[in-house]
């Protein structure tokens, strides 16, 4: 008996200094506040002018809008006229100053003379989420998107002849990008293993893919198109300027900050001296 005891007021002094920590913290027994307060949390309307998400599209006065938005399978990008990253991507960007050494005869130190200035191609790499089928749907015709631009218009058909159109890069507000000029010279999507695949109709989800690979049969009544959960797209964009635009550059204003968006007013897309 002095055993129990002796463990009863052990357990009875710990319940007992619990309590003590929690009041002290403002808590009562069931570790809950004793505020009633309820919270709410708002979504205020997104604001055009205001929006900072990473997007690469087609100009919005651009005749190819016409042609790239008018399939089902481009449908998703309609609105938006190109692709909008669903989460912050990661942007290295990259700018250079050249310089020729000019060595002379018995001589420590060489001269540098200054030859040119130029932006760099630069990487965009970003994480896709697809949870439904309409992600899925979005999914698909971003990588389509992506295709789409890197091609010529060869063959028969309008615009014969002409390279891959110009596009526009915005993100992270006006003096980060604001309609930089750009075009895509190399892009590349990650298809993982090990990650759900769903598929762009409605209610059709392949949790392993391998696993599932015995059931699926040339008559099997599934989908075409299937897009992974999860996957990284990695983006190598190059900043183009026609030589019209380059003729307004002025190094005051860009010093400013009043060529972020030449040739736009307000929300009017213009083009962005980066």
């Amino acid at each position: 008996m002095g055993i129990l005891d002796s463990l009863g007021n052990t357990a009875g002094g710990f319940i007992s200094n619990t309590l003590a920590r929690l009041t002290g913290a403002g808590l009562s027994r069931g570790a809950e506040s004793p505020l009633s307060r309820s919270g709410e949390a708002r979504w205020g309307g997104r604001d055009t002018a205001k929006d900072w998400r990473v997007k690469l599209t087609l100009p919005q006065d651009s005749d190819l809008r016409n042609t790239f938005f008018t399939s089902d399978l481009m449908k998703p990008l309609s609105e938006t006229g190109g692709i909008v990253f669903p989460l912050t991507p990661s942007v290295i960007l990259q700018h250079q100053a050249s310089y020729n050494p000019l060595a002379l005869t018995h001589s420590n130190y060489p001269f540098y003379a200054y030859q040119h200035s130029e932006v760099a191609s630069f990487t965009c790499i970003g994480e896709f989420p697809v949870q439904n089928y309409e992600d899925a749907q979005h999914w698909v015709a971003s990588l389509h998107f992506l295709r789409s631009v890197t091609k010529m218009f060869f063959g028969s058909g309008a615009n014969q002849g002409n390279p891959p159109p110009i596009l526009k890069f915005n993100g992270y507000g006006d003096h980060v990008f604001k309609n930089v000029p750009v075009v895509v010279t190399n892009f590349s999507v990650e298809l993982t293993q090990g990650v759900d695949y769903i598929s762009t109709a409605r209610g059709e989800r392949v949790q392993d893919f391998e696993a599932s690979e015995g059931s699926i049969t040339a008559n099997s009544a599934l989908p075409i198109s299937w897009a992974p959960s999860l996957s990284m797209f990695n983006l190598q964009l190059q900043p183009v300027y026609s030589r019209e635009t380059i003729k307004n550059f002025n190094m005051k204003d860009f010093v400013d900050g009043k060529l972020n968006n030449y040739g736009g007013s307000g929300s009017g897309e213009g083009v962005g001296f980066i």
